[in-house]
């Protein structure tokens, strides 16, 4: 991304309604999924929202973050209280088995990242039923001025997402789309009303009354979800997988 999107994700990520949506259904994957003890990675951590989070929720668990962009990478040290390395999720500067969860939230997704090599890496830092939770954009009909302002190359189906973590030698891999309710909102928004290519992307600080009635649209939905409730679309795919 570029450093003024890092500017606004360091200033949205605590408040917007997406992140604490965004947060709160990879806390519920994660408690669904329950990982071992042993430490937790966020490859691709941003400026440290979920780090941040992730230490609210549970802080005494071990944590750290990567961050492929050096003053993205401060700014989430400094917010989450994490040690947060330097470096690429396409190649990951930790060894074999070090971690019993890997968190990587809308970063396969980039420009940048090869999602092969990627996957590779993220299961090789895994240990032996490790659990990985990913995040992805939903359907490429859905490429918008937003992705080309975080420089997003590809969206996703759950279908597809699923055949893709299959592939990469993980087991017991658990599509599920969110962000579903919303979703007609969100085709008005990127298909309609703010098509310019110049456009900027869809993080920012938005009227206290509107955040909160998008927060509670997106509660509601993990509700439904929660009681066994299906959605066949939304703007987001989060997958769960293990290690074998």
């Amino acid at each position: 991304m570029e450093p003024a999107e890092y500017d606004l994700m360091d200033a949205a990520e605590d408040g917007m309604w997406w992140y604490r949506a965004l947060h709160a259904q990879v806390l519920a994957a994660l408690d669904a999924a329950r990982p071992g003890p042993g430490r937790l990675l966020d490859a691709g951590c941003g400026t440290g929202g979920f780090l941040a989070r992730l230490r609210e929720r549970w802080p005494d668990r071990a944590a750290m973050g990567l961050e492929y962009h050096p003053a993205a990478a401060a700014r989430a040290a400094a917010k989450s209280g994490r040690p947060v390395a330097i470096g690429s999720v396409n190649d990951l500067p930790f060894a074999d088995a070090s971690f019993d969860a890997v968190v990587s939230l809308d970063v396969l997704c980039h420009a940048a990242v090869d999602t092969d090599r990627a996957l590779a890496e993220m299961r090789r830092v895994l240990r032996p039923g490790g659990v990985l939770v990913v995040n992805l954009p939903a359907f490429a009909w859905l490429h918008s001025t937003h992705d080309i302002r975080v420089q997003n190359a590809r969206r996703f189906t759950a279908r597809g997402a699923a055949a893709m973590l299959d592939g990469a030698g993980l087991q017991r891999v658990r599509p599920h789309y969110w962000n579903s309710l919303l979703l007609p909102l969100m085709v008005l928004q990127r298909k309609v009303l703010a098509r310019a290519p110049d456009g900027r992307s869809d993080v920012a600080t938005f009227p206290p009354w509107l955040d909160h009635s998008l927060y509670a649209m997106c509660r509601l939905e993990r509700l439904l979800q929660a009681g066994g409730l299906p959605f066949p679309a939304g703007g987001s795919v989060l997958a769960t997988a293990l290690r074998p």
